[in-house]
């Protein structure tokens, strides 16, 4: 029998509607540039193959949890985004077959620190540093397909202090659930326990400690945080 020389960190999990039991996170995928009027806001084509980064699982707080401002940022975004919970795994999964392997959807944030993303990108490193900062990705509950079916429209918003600042549709994704995923099994093993974050309408913006972040997509558990105090400083 193995023993560790640390104790091993718990395991990261996401809340499911209706139920005392916790839907277990593998993996975090990210798709970058998903909605058309984003990829324009951004400075890109809206028509780009869709690309894939990285958040860690640790980033992950559940609705209602407050999220404190992060250090090193002077430019923390917010961005509503559709959530794809993967219940069975596969590699090269056909488009036809891919929404057999989802489990469920939610409302999650994708938090970026704007500044550190936008600095890396025009030099051409990775994103990671403005993307996988501690707490910067509040996810409401897990709605199961088995419940609600599967979403290819709805109307998805993220308002701030009770002001809209984005609004869309789901049916605005420039690449579905179904592509997301065939996409990526061609790339990585996608394994039960993985969530898909599947991008963002136009309209993000900076938000300020105190500020409460409401997530709504129709049909699915909003997801609620505070941005609390700056949890250290820019250095």
């Amino acid at each position: 029998m193995s023993t560790y020389l640390l104790s091993p960190p718990a395991v990261t999990s996401v809340a499911v509607q209706g139920s005392d039991s916790r839907f277990p996170v593998r993996r975090i995928v990210c798709v970058g540039r998903n909605y058309a009027d984003h990829a324009r806001e951004m400075g890109n084509d809206d028509r780009d193959p869709p690309f894939f980064f990285f958040k860690p699982t640790d980033t992950l707080i559940d609705s209602g949890v407050e999220m404190p401002y992060p250090s090193l940022t002077k430019l923390l975004h917010h961005e509503v985004e559709l959530v794809v919970a993967i219940g069975k795994g596969g590699t090269d999964i056909d488009v036809g077959d891919a929404l057999g392997h989802v489990y469920g959807y939610a409302v999650g944030l994708d938090m970026t620190r704007r500044d550190i993303q936008l600095a890396a990108r025009d030099v051409g490193r990775p994103w990671d540093w403005g993307k996988g900062f501690d707490l910067s990705a509040p996810c409401a509950p897990l709605s199961r397909v088995s419940d609600i079916g599967h979403l290819s429209k709805g109307a998805i918003s993220l308002r701030v202090n009770g002001e809209v600042r984005q609004a869309s549709d789901l049916s605005q994704l420039i690449w579905g659930v179904p592509e997301i995923i065939a996409i990526a099994s061609q790339g990585m093993a996608l394994r039960a326990g993985d969530l898909i974050f599947t991008g963002t309408p136009a309209g993000v913006s900076a938000v300020s400690e105190g500020d409460l972040l409401e997530g709504v997509i129709a049909g699915l558990e909003p997801v609620v945080t505070r941005v609390g105090p700056r949890s250290g400083g820019l250095r």
